[in-house]
């Protein structure tokens, strides 16, 4: 490993944030909020962004560096830890309410950046111990589903009319948020149900990955309530709903507009590198382990980070995620921005749904 890739220790300062957060209280509780939605815009356009691109060789030598994955893993012991620490302090009534607001908003990004993107991250790989690894990080934000549909749905069907997390164009992210986020959980389970199938397993059995799922979040939430008072369960749940909801607000912004053509046939065009937002903007590559260079990703979905690239023919985001997602939350000035450029990527006639 370089030197230069220490830069990925970067992704630790939202949870380093987290623990002072609580043990301080304050206005550190708000600390997480000021960093990841001030601080990371304005450096994302004071820096420069880089398009380079690996020699063949650094990116074997990248590939076989294991301090990468353990830059992953890291990750999965401060999640629970801090949803533990959360869990005890609030409910010895150590913070008032104004605090508690801005822990809770803070252990949301915290479980949103080092919990669910990691899980994403994770969970395309084929060893088992990491899959298991992205359940454990998916667990806490009550959104286990992902993973089922995600790497069998989302990726298969992106930039079509059958991909909840695609935004369609002309869609706020509101309508987009209601929409992904209840039919991505039904499509998991459809999804569920044809892989029993052709396994020749029932689909009420505990083969079905949902509803060991299901158990598991059912269970999860128990332990809380019977190991935190109800202001922290409380806490805990709107943590959880706001992780999940964070990364639907980057499925907007990863592929507002982005259709890929339809053929007579019926089938569409193979996933390219076009068909998905990329950003360079080095603050959010870097906390967010390089998911911000998703057209690399969903160009070969079994990359690992360290070694996503550029694509020149990638539709590149003005913004950064964070100064993005912002954005989105007024549509008319998302549309103003986005909407030429997406008609310019896509090559073909748009219609509003």
């Amino acid at each position: 490993m370089k030197i230069s890739d220490i830069k990925y220790l970067a992704a630790y300062i939202i949870p380093m944030m987290y623990f002072t957060a609580l043990l301080q209280g304050g206005w550190y509780t708000y600390m997480i909020v000021l960093f990841a939605f001030v601080l990371v815009p304005f450096l994302e356009w004071a820096l420069p962004q880089s398009t380079s691109k690996f020699a063949p060789q650094e990116a074997e030598e990248r590939l076989s560096n294991s301090v990468f994955d353990v830059l992953l893993y890291v990750n999965l012991p401060m999640v629970w830890t801090a949803i533990a620490i959360f869990g005890i302090y609030v409910s010895n009534g150590l913070y008032a309410t104004w605090e508690l607001v801005g822990l809770t908003i803070s252990l949301g990004i915290l479980m949103g950046a080092n919990g669910i993107n990691v899980a994403h991250e994770l969970g395309h790989r084929s060893s088992k111990v990491e899959r298991i690894m992205s359940k454990l990080l998916l667990l806490p934000s009550f959104y286990l589903h992902f993973i089922i549909e995600h790497n069998r749905g989302h990726h298969r069907n992106v930039g079509t009319l059958s991909d909840p997390a695609t935004a369609r164009y002309g869609e706020s992210v509101y309508a987009f948020l209601w929409r992904s986020i209840i039919n991505s959980y039904w499509h998991a389970w459809q999804l569920e149900r044809e892989r029993l199938n052709e396994e020749g397993h029932a689909f009420w059995s505990f083969h079905n990955e949902m509803i060991r799922f299901t158990i598991f979040e059912v269970l999860y939430l128990a332990g809380l309530i019977l190991l935190f008072n109800t202001t922290a369960v409380i806490c805990l749940i709107l943590a959880a709903v706001l992780s999940f909801v964070l990364l639907e607000c980057i499925n907007y912004v990863e592929h507002y507009g982005l259709m890929r053509q339809k053929y007579e046939s019926g089938m569409h065009e193979r996933v390219r590198s076009h068909h998905s937002w990329n950003s360079n903007h080095h603050m959010g590559r870097i906390i967010l382990y390089e998911l911000t260079r998703h057209s690399d990703h969903h160009y070969k979905s079994s990359k690992k980070y360290q070694v996503l690239e550029h694509h020149d023919r990638s539709p590149q985001l003005p913004f950064g995620y964070p100064t993005s997602i912002l954005i989105s939350l007024v549509p008319p000035l998302w549309f103003s921005i986005m909407n030429p450029r997406a008609k310019e990527y896509t090559g073909f006639e748009h219609t509003s749904l």
